[in-house]
């Protein structure tokens, strides 16, 4: 077996997944197998890896947080309001005050689970709802629509023409995905701090002993998807041209199941961005060719039910371990 189906048998397996349901829906369905519509794909599930990524930092350190897209929410009107305060702003002010308010309510996560010893899946839905209530009883659920106009207005950075009279193009929310996965491929991969984050999440009592600071990496962690989560919300206002209070919420099982389908352990220490990205376009996919054939979305919500379910079911029991399995099975071994 070649080494690198080895040491990366979830990445392959993913991918192998979605040709195979690609190949599917493009019989199936009549406008799935174009050109359009994967790049409609891409664009829309922009928001959603940037989401991913930033979990995935928190997985990977061993924790677990459910709380980001409200807190993108979050984000969303505290950046419309400061917008507004400032004059309008700039792309460059608006990313630093979204991504510094995303730091600020990921760090009240990292905060209550080091200070008061916190599991972090209880004290995220506890912000999770906290968050929301706020939110809620502030805006009164009413949609904020008068953005700036360098916020609501479309960026194409490519665009053609098709021979059948359509259109394909990729918008500014997939450049800005691009270099979130790219920095945070960076910061786990190629970092001291992303070592440790493997580090701790996969032996915390062993990091704490080998002088890893285990505070530190949890507001790195939560940090992270903090900003993640205000850049993506910042993003996605971009993408509706407006701000709704309860827009994104629910998102978060949908990217969560994406991370565990990529490979990311719920116990920590594992996981990879290009499974992340994998997990996520799998989703994405699944839920467009149940769309155009015309399924339920309730149904698409029992399928992100199953894939969490199965994620947690074989956590403990990775593909690397079954692939030697199969392969002597198959050969007669």
């Amino acid at each position: 077996m070649p080494s690198f189906v080895r040491t990366h048998a979830t990445e392959v397996s993913l991918l192998g997944v979605i040709i195979a349901i690609c190949a599917v829906l493009s019989v199936t369905t009549a406008n799935f197998f174009s050109l359009g519509n994967a790049f409609d794909l891409l664009n829309i599930s922009s928001v959603n890896i940037i989401f991913a990524v930033g979990l995935l930092v928190v997985l990977i350190a061993g924790g677990i947080d459910i709380s980001f897209a409200v807190a993108a929410s979050v984000v969303q009107y505290g950046t419309a309001i400061a917008l507004g305060w400032i004059g309008g702003g700039g792309w460059v002010s608006g990313l630093l005050i979204a991504g510094s308010i995303g730091v600020l309510l990921g760090a009240v996560n990292a905060f209550l689970i080091h200070r008061f010893r916190v599991i972090s899946i209880v004290a995220t839905i506890s912000t999770f709802n906290i968050y929301f209530g706020l939110l809620m009883f502030f805006t009164k659920g009413v949609s904020i629509y008068d953005l700036p106009d360098w916020l609501t207005d479309r960026v194409v950075l490519f665009e053609r023409e098709m021979p059948d009279g359509t259109w394909i193009e990729i918008t500014l929310p997939v450049l800005v995905m691009a270099i979130c996965v790219i920095a945070t491929w960076v910061l786990i991969t190629r970092t001291t701090t992303g070592r440790q984050l493997y580090a701790f999440g996969d032996n915390p009592e062993g990091a704490r002993r080998f002088g890893i600071n285990i505070g530190a990496m949890q507001f790195i962690a939560f940090g992270w998807l903090g900003l993640m989560a205000g850049i993506g919300g910042l993003i996605q206002a971009h993408y509706a041209q407006e701000v709704v209070p309860n827009a994104l919420y629910g998102r978060e099982l949908d990217v969560l199941a994406a991370v565990v389908l990529g490979g990311a352990r719920l116990g920590g220490g594992k996981g990879s961005v290009l499974g992340c990205v994998l997990g996520v376009l799998l989703i994405s996919i699944t839920q467009n060719g149940l769309n155009l054939m015309g399924v339920s979305p309730f149904a698409f919500k029992m399928i992100i039910g199953a894939i969490i379910l199965v994620a947690i079911t074989l956590s403990n029991t990775s593909i690397e371990r079954l692939l030697p399995f199969l392969t002597q099975k198959g050969t007669g071994r």
